[in-house]
């Protein structure tokens, strides 16, 4: 991360609510192609969430406790703050004397932007404006938010629109929470009604949404530079597994998250048709709190 900081384009993406089960089988199935083709192997990778909702995942995340992988042992972080006896961070990890590593990148040069999904970036109130206000730049609008069919729609044009606004010579920042699989999804699934409600199968139909747009968005993040990419999911959501509907609680369907990260090539790095090479693989990847 030290040698992509400073030279790339970082772009991080949470699907908000997405579970690791759906995220698995629609890949496998063939039916999210343009998200399935940049992930490492053709595979999302396992790991768990550091909070049961929205807000507690992504005050974590910001942090740089990302998703941490599902197998035992301490795993090193993309972005640490600096902190005596951190366990999880190493060499390669970028260390920031900021209390969350989007202050560290703005303080490296880096223009840092949001593009809000789901209420607690929705900037109505003050705990809605808490997550926005870390970036330089934020924008929500009612079309980005839970209750819109269009939703993704809506915030990659936001995103192509500001990716061409950022002087040419600054790295950029973005991140986009993706509302569109939150409830209500319903009306991704062809069929499907207000009536009968959320499902599993309409939570899977609304990745698919996201998949047929989520190209433009990688397009227009790497139209400058390479970009270092990471797609996740904050937590996942029950369907009536045990009993349970929803989130924060504490059931492996919530806990058990999809995650991958990947380089976008730029304009003179060749063939868009995969995840570079460069990108930090094995060991040196996020994991949770050990300090």
């Amino acid at each position: 991360m030290n040698e992509i900081v400073g030279r790339d384009d970082i772009l991080l993406v949470t699907l908000d609510t997405l579970r690791h089960d759906v995220a698995v089988e629609l890949a496998e199935a063939g039916r999210i192609p343009n998200l399935a083709r940049h992930l490492p192997g053709g595979a999302w990778e396992e790991r768990h969430a550091p909070g049961s909702f929205t807000y507690a995942s992504h005050q974590a995340i910001f942090a740089g406790f990302l998703p941490t992988p599902a197998e035992p042992g301490i795993h090193p972080r993309l972005f640490a703050a600096r902190f005596a006896g951190s366990e999880s961070t190493a060499s390669r990890t970028f260390v920031h004397d900021t209390p969350d590593f989007v202050s560290g990148l703005a303080a490296t040069g880096y223009h840092t932007a949001c593009i809000g999904g789901v209420g607690f970036f929705n900037k109505q109130g003050p705990l809605g404006t808490v997550l926005p206000a870390l970036f330089q730049e934020s924008h929500w609008e009612r079309s980005f938010g839970v209750a819109s069919p269009d939703s993704f729609e809506a915030q990659v044009a936001c995103a192509e629109r500001l990716v061409t606004r950022v002087p040419a010579d600054q790295r950029l920042f973005l991140f986009v929470n993706v509302a569109a699989l939150h409830q209500p999804n319903w009306f991704h699934s062809p069929g499907a009604s207000e009536e009968a409600g959320d499902s599993r199968a309409t939570h899977a139909a609304a990745l698919e949404y996201v998949d047929r747009h989520i190209g433009r968005l990688f397009a227009a993040m790497s139209s400058r530079r390479r970009c270092f990419a990471i797609v996740c999911s904050d937590h996942g959501t029950a369907y009536g597994e045990d009993g349970h509907t929803g989130h924060r609680i504490g059931h492996p369907v919530v806990w058990t998250v999809p995650y991958a990260h990947f380089s976008l090539p730029g304009p003179s790095d060749g063939p868009k048709d995969g995840p570079s090479d460069d990108a930090p693989q094995g060991a040196d990847t996020p994991g949770a709190e050990a300090t």
